[in-house]
């Protein structure tokens, strides 16, 4: 595997060594990705890297944003192997809009910890000081270009984030998530503008909350059936499913509206929609001639 160069400056492990002479052997570096983005989670990683780890990777890693998508992707392997341990934590678009961005960035910082193997004995935080916890810590202003470990956490935190809106670009085509990963750029900003927000959207965040597309728009355009399978696609996701195709033609059976992973079992689902407030058990939603449909597609 190459690795290239991409900035002349490297985060040291200085604080990291501090640390270690004051007998903390377990230092976790925590830094989030996607606290500005107008779609999808925030994902926070803790890295504990192994003390003085060794390595050319190591004069290479970078904070995230200064890194091509490549030389993040490259670096990762070293990183896992060089981590004493090493866990994400994620806050929903969803929980952003009920608790806010701050909270919701404290909260996957926090379920990034909770993860670890190891229990952290000190913390070095990106900008931020978590607040309720019991383990000694430090905020350093702009971390993730001057330590190691919160350099690290950023680029593992970034390839997940990353890997995570590609995914829902497969569920929420149209709005190029793979491109500008929910980042406010201009081609976000037109597809948003023509499509009106999809559910991963952050309807508190501008300017989003002046595209929320209404019941009554999402019926006179004949969109609900979309916006059915989905939010199906979602729910799927948020149980671990992958989502491989929307839409999946199978002629001349018709159309398998998702088609998802878990480990080794592809599910193919059919979803049926309505508006109103009391639903029919799904089971009641599917006859025999859908079900023959749907079995005969899975066959292809």
């Amino acid at each position: 595997m190459s690795l290239s160069k991409s900035s002349t400056y490297t985060p040291t492990y200085q604080e990291e060594e501090s640390l270690l002479e004051s007998n903390y052997s377990l230092i976790a570096g925590i830094d989030e990705v996607g606290r500005g983005t107008l779609a999808g989670p925030v994902v926070a990683a803790s890295v504990i890297l192994s003390p003085n780890p060794k390595g050319n990777w190591v004069n290479l890693v970078r904070d995230s944003k200064q890194m091509t998508p490549n030389q993040r992707e490259s670096l990762l392997p070293y990183i896992k192997e060089a981590a004493l341990s090493s866990e994400i934590g994620i806050s929903t678009s969803i929980e952003i809009d009920d608790i806010g961005i701050v909270n919701a960035t404290n909260l996957a910082m926090k379920r990034a910890l909770n993860q670890m193997a190891l229990q952290p004995q000190f913390l070095l935080v990106d900008a931020v000081t978590l607040p309720d916890l019991s383990i000694p810590q430090k905020a350093i202003v702009h971390g993730d270009s001057l330590c190691l470990s919160i350099a690290a956490a950023s680029i593992v935190a970034k390839v997940t984030r990353d890997e995570m809106m590609t995914q829902e670009d497969v569920t929420y085509p149209g709005y190029g998530f793979a491109k500008h990963k929910g980042y406010g750029t201009s081609e976000h900003l037109f597809n948003l503008r023509n499509h009106l927000a999809c559910p991963i959207h952050r309807k508190g965040f501008r300017p989003v909350v002046n595209y929320i597309p209404t019941l009554s728009h999402l019926k006179e355009n004949r969109l609900l059936e979309r916006w059915g399978k989905r939010l199906a696609a979602r729910e799927l996701i948020r149980n671990g499913y992958t989502v491989l195709e929307m839409n999946y033609s199978a002629a001349p059976y018709g159309e398998i509206d998702v088609v998802a992973r878990e480990d080794d079992t592809v599910v193919f689902v059919e979803v049926e929609f309505s508006t109103q407030k009391i639903l029919a058990r799904p089971e009641d939603q599917m006859n025999d001639s859908k079900l023959a449909k749907l079995f005969n597609s899975m066959n292809i």
